[in-house]
C-alpha cells in the first residue's frame, strides 16, 4: 500500500454523529461521543472517519441545512471539542473527513436573511437563485422543476414592503435555498470555509451533492419536471451535472494540494456524485479534480452475480482508467440498511444477513477504497416500524409518504445492555434517544458483537486485517474467472481468489490452511491457481 496516497485504498467509516454515541445525556450523539468511540473504531481497523454535518443548523434536514459553515452547533459540542477529537483521532492513526454542503444552505444562514431583506436584483440576492414568477401577477413559479423531497422547487417570498415578490430555488426543501455558484462571492466564501477546517487539521472533505452547484443559466422548463421527486435522485439534467461544476473541483483540488505541499500530509476530496453512467462519473475523478467519488451502482445492484459483475467491470474500465481508484459503497445515511435491502421475507430472516456479509467482504476484496456506514459492521437491520409521530425525515413531512424515508437507518447505535438506550446515552435508563431503538437491538449491541467471534463485527474486523496484511488486496486490478451460474469469482494478484456464492451453487469441501472470512462452504481448491481464498457464501 502506498501510504503517501493513503486514500487510494483506504477504508473510511461514516459516523452519523447524532446517532453514534451521546456523552451528555440529552439523547443526541455528539463530538465528545465520537471521541469516546475512537478506540472501538481503531480496534475495528478503519483508516479514517467521515463525520456527518455538526455545524450550527436549525436541523430541518439534520444538519444538511447549514446556518454557519465555520462553527459547531452547541448540541454537538464546540470548536475546542472538535480540536480534541481531531487530535485524538490522529494519535490513533485515524484520519478525519468533514461533510461539506456546498449546493445549499439553511434559510437561517445570514446571507439568505440578507437576501430576503434586500431588493430584487441586489448583490445579496445574486448569491442565490431569485427570479420573478410567471403569469400576469408573478404568481406562478419561474419554471416547472420539482424538489427532490417533494413539492415545487420554488418558494415565493414576501418583499420588505409586504407585497408578494420573487421566488427562490430549493432543490430539496424550502429551508434549504440553493447557492448560485455563478456568483463569485459564493466561491470565495467556500474558499474561506475550506481553509478554516484545513487549518484545524482535517484530512479532507466528503462533498454533498457534488454534481450540483450549477443550474442551467436560463432556468428553462424540464421535459420531466417530477423526475427528481419521483426517483429521489438528482436526475434533472437542467439542475445537476452542469459542465461548469468541474472548475470548482479543480480549484478545490488545488487548495488541497497547497496544504499537502505545505506539510506533506495528503488531503482528500470525495464527492457524492449521482450521474447517469460510470463514464460520466469518471469525469469527476480526473487527475486534477476530485480524488474520489462514491460509486453508487454497486449499492443499487440487485443481488445477482451477473449484475454485480457488470457494475464492477464498468467501474474498473471507466473510473480506474482515469488514474483514480473506485470508491465502493454499500450503504450510507440515506439508504435502507443492507441486511434489510437484501432480505426476502419469504425466504427467512437470515437471508438478508448472509447476503450483507457476503457483499461486505466482496467490497473489501475489490480494488480501490471502501466506505462503511456505522452499524453495518454490527449487522443492524433497518428499523421499519417507527411510529409516524417520531419521524423526522423532511421527505415524510413534505410528502406524507413513508416511501424511502431515511429515519430507519439513522436510529442510534446499541452499545450495551438489554434495553434502550443500550448504552448510547450517558443519561439514566429512562433517557430517550432522539429516535426510539427497538427491543431487538439488544441482539446487535456492540458488547455482544465483540464477544461473539461469529458476529458481523468480527467478519468486518477480520476482513480489514486481511486487507491490510495481504499485498494482493487494496489498490490494483482484478481478473474474472469463469464459474458455474450464481457464483462470482475473480483473482487479485497471482495467488488470491475471491469467490461469492449468490445462489445455491453446490461447493466442495474447504482447503486446509485457507484464510476464511465467513462460515460456510469454501471452494478455493477448485479454483485455478489459488493458494489463498476469500470465499463468501451469500446463499
Amino acid at each position: 500500500m502506498n501510504r503517501h496516497h493513503w486514500w487510494r485504498d483506504a477504508v473510511i467509516y461514516q459516523v452519523y454523529v447524532r446517532s453514534f454515541l451521546d456523552s451528555t445525556g440529552d439523547g443526541i450523539g455528539d463530538l465528545a461521543g465520537v471521541r469516546a468511540g475512537l478506540p472501538y473504531l481503531r480496534k475495528l481497523g478503519v483508516d479514517g472517519i467521515w463525520l456527518s454535518p455538526f455545524y450550527p443548523s436549525p436541523q430541518h434536514d439534520h444538519g444538511y441545512d447549514v446556518a454557519d459553515y465555520r462553527d459547531v452547533d452547541p448540541v454537538f459540542g464546540d470548536l475546542a471539542e472538535f480540536d480534541r477529537l481531531v487530535g485524538a483521532a490522529h494519535r490513533l492513526g485515524i484520519r478525519v473527513l468533514l461533510d461539506i454542503v456546498p449546493n445549499h444552505c439553511s434559510s437561517e444562514h445570514p446571507w439568505f436573511r440578507e437576501a430576503l431583506a434586500a431588493a430584487p436584483g441586489s448583490p445579496e440576492r445574486a448569491r442565490f437563485h431569485f427570479a420573478d414568477g410567471r403569469g400576469s401577477d408573478g404568481g406562478e413559479p419561474p419554471n416547472n422543476w420539482h424538489a427532490m423531497f417533494g413539492g415545487p422547487a420554488w418558494t415565493r417570498v414576501t418583499e420588505p414592503d409586504g407585497r408578494p415578490g420573487q421566488w427562490y430555488l430549493h432543490m430539496f426543501t424550502p429551508e434549504q435555498p440553493d447557492w448560485n455558484w455563478r456568483e463569485p462571492a459564493v466561491a470565495a466564501e467556500f474558499d474561506r470555509t475550506l481553509r478554516f477546517w484545513l487549518d484545524r487539521g482535517v484530512d479532507g472533505f466528503r462533498i454533498d451533492v457534488a454534481a450540483g452547484l450549477f443550474k442551467h443559466p436560463d432556468l428553462p422548463d424540464s421535459p420531466d419536471p417530477e423526475a427528481d421527486a419521483r426517483t429521489r435522485d438528482s436526475v434533472n439534467p437542467l439542475a445537476w451535472n452542469q459542465p461548469e461544476v468541474h472548475g470548482v473541483w479543480r480549484h478545490w483540488r488545488a487548495v488541497c494540494e497547497e496544504y499537502t505541499v505545505r506539510d506533506g500530509r495528503e488531503r482528500l476530496l470525495v464527492g457524492e456524485v449521482s450521474v447517469p453512467s460510470a463514464r460520466e462519473h469518471a469525469k469527476y475523478v480526473r487527475p486534477d479534480e476530485l480524488h474520489q467519488a462514491f460509486f453508487f451502482d454497486l449499492l443499487g445492484a440487485p443481488w445477482d452475480a451477473d449484475a454485480f459483475r457488470k457494475v464492477v467491470s464498468e467501474a474498473m474500465q471507466d473510473i480506474a482508467g482515469t488514474g483514480s481508484t473506485v470508491t465502493w459503497v454499500l450503504n450510507n445515511h440515506d439508504q435502507v440498511r443492507t441486511v434489510t435491502r437484501y432480505g426476502e421475507p419469504a425466504e427467512g430472516s437470515g437471508l438478508g444477513a448472509a447476503r450483507a456479509r457476503a457483499a461486505a467482504l466482496l467490497m473489501l476484496a475489490l480494488p480501490g477504497a471502501a466506505y462503511i456506514y456505522q452499524g453495518e459492521e454490527l449487522g443492524l437491520p433497518e428499523v421499519v416500524d417507527l411510529p409516524d409521530d417520531v419521524l423526522t425525515d423532511p421527505i415524510f413531512r413534505r410528502t406524507g409518504s413513508r416511501a424511502r424515508i431515511r429515519d430507519g437507518c439513522r436510529v442510534p447505535l446499541p452499545w450495551s445492555g438489554q434495553a434502550s438506550p443500550f448504552g448510547f446515552t450517558s443519561g439514566t435508563e429512562s433517557a430517550k434517544p432522539w429516535l426510539p431503538q427497538p427491543e431487538y437491538f439488544a441482539e446487535y449491541a456492540t458488547h455482544r458483537a465483540l464477544a461473539d467471534t461469529r458476529s458481523s463485527w468480527h467478519l468486518y474486523r477480520d476482513g480489514l486485517q486481511l486487507r491490510a496484511a495481504l499485498h494482493q488486496l487494496g489498490e490494483g486490478s482484478l481478473h474474472w474467472l469463469e464459474t458455474q451460474p450464481g457464483v462470482l469469482a475473480f483473482t487479485r494478484g497471482d495467488d488470491l481468489v475471491c469467490a461469492v456464492n449468490f445462489g445455491t451453487a453446490p461447493v466442495p469441501a474447504p482447503v486446509p490452511g485457507t484464510p476464511l472470512l465467513a462460515s460456510g462452504p469454501c471452494p478455493p481448491g477448485e479454483l485455478p491457481g489459488s493458494t489463498a481464498a476469500w470465499w463468501i457464501d451469500g446463499s
